[in-house]
């Protein structure tokens, strides 16, 4: 139980944290600088699969570590990196791949990638640690 209790706490975090992102703050940046690619009708299945994945693998590799060692250092340093892993492979990828896609939009998303796994994390460790 007290996994799923940490999952939804970073879960829910992500989301919320991933609707003011893509919906208030970035949302002209990804406009602009992603116009041809982007579309009117969002696949939310796919999305809600990313972020179930994204969640079970910050549990199991940043969260689970960090409780157990009893270390916000640790979980910072692993949610860091976890985030720059996760969003570096969607982001480098895209600039290997795709003709003319922005060097400007990997370098924001991978740094917004370890800003959402660290805050994600954050949220689970402490629920952790305060109510659970």
């Amino acid at each position: 139980m007290i996994y799923i209790k940490l999952f939804l706490a970073s879960f829910v975090t992500f989301l919320l944290l991933d609707a003011i992102w893509l919906g208030l703050i970035a949302k002209t940046f990804y406009a602009k600088n992603l116009a041809l690619y982007l579309t009117n009708n969002v696949i939310w299945s796919s999305a809600l699969i990313f972020y179930v994945v994204f969640n079970i693998g910050l549990l199991v590799f940043v969260v689970l570590p960090s409780i157990e060692k009893n270390s916000y250092t640790t979980l910072v340093i692993y949610s860091l990196l976890y985030g720059l892993v996760t969003f570096a492979t969607y982001d480098l990828t895209n600039l290997a791949t795709i003709k003319d896609w922005p060097l400007i939009v990997s370098i924001v998303d991978m740094f917004y990638g370890m800003f959402v796994a660290l805050a994600s994390s954050s949220a689970a460790f402490y629920a952790n640690k305060y109510f659970m």
